[in-house]
This record gives C-alpha cells, structure tokens and sequence, in this order.
C-alpha cells in the first residue's frame, strides 16, 4: 500500500502503528524520526524491530516516504508543521493521531496559510497501560474505534488511503466533523481525566491522606485510575481543548450543587433518580461507543434435544411499552406487574423519568407509576435515548408532536438506519414539525406544537400497528377527530390498553377513532407473556421429536395469534387451555407437543398478526416437507435488520433451500444442516437460528447476538433449561474493554 512510511513520535501509539503495518504487509520500509533526545527511545525501536531506521534529520527521515504519521503530543504539532513545511510533497499523504483536532487545524492554518489538501485529520481511540515504544503492540487497534475528522479541501484519495490504512490494522473508522469531534472528545475523555486529576489532587492534599488512601477501594481506584496519566501530555491536551471543556466544568459544578441540595434537603427519589439515570446512560453510552467491538455475543448451539417441561415466558413487550407510556399519562397511580425488564421497555421507562414522571420499580417486573396527568410532562434537559426501540421512537413521535416543549429522539446504530417517514408523514398532516436526516431517519428533532396539531382522517397505505398506535397518541391532542383506517387487523394493545384507562375509543371494523376529549384515569395493570417470545418455544416444540411443553399465561390477543394459525395450518398440535381475560386482554396457556409439519402457501391476511414472528417461523418451514411461501411481508426488510434477506441468507448457509423475494419467501422445507451465522444484530433472528439448532445436523455458531437482551433477556438460561444445548460466548464485554483502556490513551 506504501512503499515507505515515516512515523514522527515512534512511543506508544507510533510504534504500534508500526508493528501493525509489518504485521499487516501494509508496507516495506518504516522510519522513525525524533529529536536529538529521543535517540535512545529510536534506537530502542529499531532494535525491537518496531522500524527499519531512525533519523534526526527531518528531510532525511522525509526523504522518498509517501506517508507520514504525526504521533507526537498535540501541544507540538505546530513545530511539527513547521519543521514539515520545507519538505511537503503533493505525492505523499500526512496525517495525525491527535485527540484534538481544533488546534491541528488552528496550526496548519498558522503554518501554511490554510489546511494542505493531503493532510488527513484522524484520531484512533486506543491505547495501553504503560506508555513508550516498549510497551507497543500490533494489535492495539485492532476492533477499537477511529475517527477521522475530514475537511471540504480534503483530497478524497488520500483520504481513501489513511481510511484504509487503519482498516487494514484492524479499525473501525467512523468520520465527524472537528468541532463536534473535539465537543464529543471534552464531555467522554477530557472532562473525566480533569475530574480525575482534581478528585486525587484534593484527597491527597488533605492531612488523613495515608487514611484515605490505604482504605481506598476498587472503586475509588477504577475511577482515579486515568490520574495516572503524563500531566505534561493532558496540559496540552486541555489547552488545546479548553473552548470545549471549560463549559462542561460549569455544568458539573451545576451538577455537584444540585446533588449538595438534595442531601441537605433528605430528598432520596431526586437522588435515586439521578443514580438511576446515571447507570442507565453509562451502559447506553457503552452500547452506542462499543457498539459489536466491545460487547461481541456468539451463541454456539450443539444439534438434538427436545424441549420439555413448563415454563412462563416474560411480560409482553408491547403492553409494557404503552403500560409505561399511558400510566404516565395518566391521572393517579398505576400498578404494573410483568413488566417486561429488557433494554427496549426500559428506554422507554427512562425517557419518561427524562420528561418529570416518577416511577418506582422495576423490582421483579413490579412498577409504580405516579402520572402527571396528560398535559403533565416536562421538557427532557437532554436528548431521549431509545436504544434499539422502534417502538418506543415511533410511537413517542405521535405522543410528542402534541407538547409545549421540543425535543430530540436518538436511538443506537440499528435503529438510527430504520425508517420514520411512515410516521413523520402523517404526523405533518395533522401540523406537526419533526426533523429527520435525509433519509427520513433518526435522529427526530421534534418541535412540540401543543394545541396546532389537527385530526386527520388516514388510511395508512401498510398494515402496522405502530403507525396506528403514533396517530392515536397525537390525536389525544389534536382538534377534532383522528381516525386510522388499517388494510389489515394489527395489535390493537393502544386500544384496549386506552379504553383500560377510561379514555373512549370508536372502533368501527378497521377504523379506530379518537379525539382530545378524554382523560386518562390510573389503572392496574397485570401484563401477559409476549407471545412474540413464546413463538420460539412453540416452534421448538413442534420441531422438535419428543418435545411436550406447556407456556403459560401467555398473551393471545386476537390480533397477535397469527403464529398460531400459522403453525397449525403447517400441522402443529397447539392446545390452548385456561383462557380468561386479565386487564381487558385475553390470556392462556398454551400446551405444544411434538408433530410433523407440511409446507403451506402463508395466507396474506395471518400476515400481519404474526410479522414478528416469521424469522422463526421460517425455521419451521425449513422442517417441514415440502414448500412454504410467504408474500405481502414487505414489511420484514424494514426491521431491526432486512429479516427476509438475513434469514434467507443464514438458511442457505445451513443448507437450506430458501429464496427470497421481494415480499417473502419461498423455502424448500428438507434438512437444516450446520455452519456458521450471522444475526446482524437482530435479536429475533438470533434466536431463531438457536431454535434451528434441534433439528440441525451438526453445530450451529450464531454471531452477533448481544441484541438478544433487547427483548429477551431470559431467552439464554430458559431454552436451556427446557432442553437446548446453547452455550453463549460473551467474546469481551464493554467493562473489560473500559478496563483494558489506556491511561494514556490520547496522543
């Protein structure tokens, strides 16, 4: 790629840059430069091998080189320009490894009267415990994230070679713009290193210091940890960022004052709160910087086994979702019980805390809700964080396009891809103002137009009881009537769960009406097993030679059985016992035993009562003899992931004769085999594959699988207990990464 690379700082992040491009084959000839106090660190790095050759002299460490590597501290990088402007060549590509990008391009700017076109700003987040070229590795940035913060007069091909440069050493590189890489860089390294500093400052100034530090415990060593840092390296660091820093101090300082008053004060819910929220958004934070590089979940699944025995599968994702949204909504308390603790149910939760509602719980799936009525909530201080939760995005749309206040929802990298002009859409009919990217994408910048909004009549072109439930939630507050009219029955959870809480809902067929005229009024709430979580053991069992198992209190609400007409067109033997309604919602026990299935043509009309359903049900088919097609499923290639390619995709790799089309798929039904898979961080197809894996010929490896805890946390421990043999590979979690990050991190 390069035939001679000159790296200028051959420390910690320069010599493992080094190592990794001989490791890499990414180029022939490496040489470092330093001055003339650096010769014993340059003669130490050539005799580890880390470089071929070492100079003190810039134009002949410069001289023939096509590609350089500024790796030394961000206060030099100006002296470092000037000493590179002599010899700068169009036909070489610069670039830098600076944690902030602000003073490169204010000293480039200083040197050469504007940023030269070759020079590629870029910033790798990595780093190790010890510092210097002896502590390098080859692997150091190997799945760490690097950003680079491209200008508009950056040559797109010299940006193509230093984007390639770092994927070819392992990087994931991700691009933004300077100032927000320097804002993004302030709040999550630079603020933390400066508390850092400040805390262990303080206490070791104090008299009691021998106390305070010979009882000091973990976690007063974890946080303090990144004092260790060279002060000489974070003065520069801050300097060079404090435009960006200085404002984050006074919003601590803020912060610190507000958790004094409440101590004084004895107020514990502020504080339980504050804690609550803290926790919540450090593991959110994880989850979107990590992302699949930190937290890589594979599940191994060895073939056979039956599932037997009796098992209560979680609370109904939907229910819990709206349980949270129209209990705080609504006036006085509401009780929940089998509340749905995954990710997505929780994003939900804490959006509302964000927005004033007090909510106690969850404790064993048990919630208190205390509602602030329906013109009770308050603007959120932040952005809402929703995770990988499209219906908590879509359905908060509606909700918030009614408000006297603006706000911003953002989501995690699945979600943020997904699709939001099927709400957006309609919403701006009825005058609402909501911002999405380009491609009508998260994140949505909602302008709140309290008492503008206006009932529309809408007859939504697609089945989803998403779209539905949205449009409802605005038309509480908009003049006149909302009406949705469906193509096709979908959940109707919003509607049951509404009339539950006194506010009066017209349902004529496939219409459904409501207006502003109404309050909600507190109710219990006792939420059934998702059937959407059950329909993998149902699958399993009817599978699954030998299989005899019982589900109980499961959910089977008319508009949400479509995966049991389903599975007994194709033959299973599904029992459905103890009926009875609890909160309005019908609820049973569902026992499945064992049974051939045959290939069916999937009646459209089932479609939309089971579309989250279909990855497993697409595992049925696979056992089942003969063929199995499925149309008007459009709908599927717009979820967390496209599930019609990705299932087609991960069945042909196990042997199975699945095509996809447009709207569905045609599957051979015959023999599943063995091999590897990718989820592509989809939970239901996750779980799917791990289904396939009673009735596989040889092992199945799922990849990609962390997402599982998104709306089945339990799924792991309970197929196993009922007779799976899964074993999940946890590769490295985001507290191992945190921990294994560099006190140095930052060049």
């Amino acid at each position: 790629m390069f035939n001679r690379l000159c790296i200028i700082g051959v420390g910690l992040i320069g010599g493992s840059i080094a190592r990794a491009v001989r490791e890499h084959g990414i180029c022939s000839n490496i040489v470092g430069y330093g001055r003339q106090q650096d010769l014993q660190n340059l003669q130490t790095a050539k005799r580890l091998g880390v470089i071929d050759e070492y100079f003190n002299d810039i134009g002949q460490a410069l001289f023939d080189a096509d590609c350089v590597i500024i790796a030394t501290p961000v206060g030099a990088i100006e002296s470092v320009f000037t000493l590179l402007k002599p010899f700068w060549s169009d036909s070489c590509v610069y670039s830098d490894v600076g944690s902030t990008k602000g003073n490169v391009v204010a000293a480039a700017q200083q040197v050469f009267g504007g940023v030269p076109e070759n020079l590629v700003l870029a910033h790798p987040i990595a780093g190790a415990e010890q510092s210097g070229v002896t502590a390098s590795v080859d692997d150091l940035f190997f799945n760490k994230r690097l950003i680079i913060t491209p200008l508009s007069q950056t040559r797109p091909d010299a940006l193509h070679k230093i984007r390639n440069l770092w994927e070819r050493m392992g990087s994931t590189v991700s691009f933004m713009d300077v100032d927000h890489h320097d804002a993004v860089l302030a709040a999550t390294s630079h603020l933390p290193h400066i508390l850092a500093f400040g805390l262990v400052d303080m206490l070791g100034r104090k008299d009691e210091q021998s106390e305070i530090f010979k009882y000091a415990a973990g976690g007063f060593r974890d946080f303090t940890r990144i004092a260790s840092s060279d002060p000489t390296m974070w003065l520069d660091i801050c300097s060079a960022n404090k435009n960006h820093i200085i404002p984050l101090l006074q919003q601590s300082r803020e912060q610190l004052d507000k958790i004094q008053r409440l101590l004084e004060n004895n107020d514990s819910q502020q504080l339980f709160e504050i804690f609550s929220y803290a926790r919540n958004a450090r593991q959110r934070f994880l989850d979107q910087f990590e992302g699949n590089m930190s937290k890589s979940i594979t599940f191994k699944v060895q073939p056979g086994g039956k599932l037997q025995g009796e098992a209560r599968v979680p609370g109904d994702k939907s229910m819990s979702h709206r349980s949270i949204m129209l209990g705080s909504l609504a006036e006085g308390v509401t009780h929940v019980k089998g509340f749905l603790e995954a990710e997505d149910a929780l994003a939900t939760l804490q959006a509302f805390r964000d927005m004033g509602v007090k909510i106690d719980g969850p404790v064993n799936g048990e919630l208190t809700i205390y509602g602030v009525g329906k013109h009770g909530l308050k603007a959120p201080k932040n952005d809402l964080y929703l995770g990988n939760s499209g219906t908590s995005m879509r359905l908060l749309s509606g909700l918030l396009a009614g408000q006297p206040f603006n706000s911003v929802l953002t989501g995690d990298k699945s979600l943020s891809g997904r699709p939001m002009k099927r709400v957006t859409t309609p919403l701006a009919a009825m005058g609402a103002q909501i911002e999405t990217t380009e491609q009508g994408t998260a994140p949505l910048r909602i302008t709140g137009k309290a008492g503008q909004l206006t009932g529309i009549d809408y007859v939504m072109p697609m089945a989803s009881a998403q779209v539905k439930s949205c449009l409802l939630l605005a038309g509480m507050y908009a003049q006149g009537e909302t009406s949705v009219t469906e193509p096709a029955p979908t959940r109707d959870h919003t509607e049951r769960m509404l009339a539950g809480f006194n506010y009066p809902v017209k349902r004529e067929g496939n219409k459904v009406t409501i207006s502003a005229e109404g309050q909600l009024k507190a109710a219990d709430i006792d939420v059934p097993s998702d059937i959407s979580s059950a329909a993998f053991f149902l699958v399993g069992a009817s599978i699954a030679p030998g299989s005899d198992l019982l589900l109980k209190h499961v959910g089977i609400n008319p508009t949400r059985t479509g995966v049991i007409d389903i599975l007994r067109l194709m033959g299973a033997q599904i029992e459905v016992l103890n009926e009875r309604l609890v909160g309005g919602e019908p609820v049973a026990d569902l026992h499945v035993v064992y049974s051939p299935l045959k290939g069916i043509d999937i009646p459209e009309h089932l479609v939309p009562l089971a579309i989250d359903e279909f990855p497993v049900l697409f595992v049925a088919a696979s056992c089942a003899q003969g063929q199995t097609r499925l149309t008007g499923a459009e709908e599927l290639r717009v979820k967390e992931s496209d599930r019609i390619q990705v299932m087609a995709d991960g069945l042909k790799i196990l042997g199975v004769d699945a095509q996809p089309t447009p709207d569905g798929m045609i599957i051979q039904g015959g023999a599943i085999g063995s091999g590897e898979v990718d989820s592509h961080g989809d939970h239901r197809i996750a779980m799917s594959f791990s289904i396939a894996g009673l009735r596989a010929a040889g092992p199945i490896t799922i990849r990609d699988c962390a997402n599982v805890n998104t709306s089945f946390p339990e799924f792991k421990d309970l197929v196993k207990r009922l007779g799976l043999d899964l074993v999940s590979d946890d590769c490295k979690d985001a507290g191992d990464m945190a921990k294994s990050r560099s006190v140095a991190e930052e060049s």
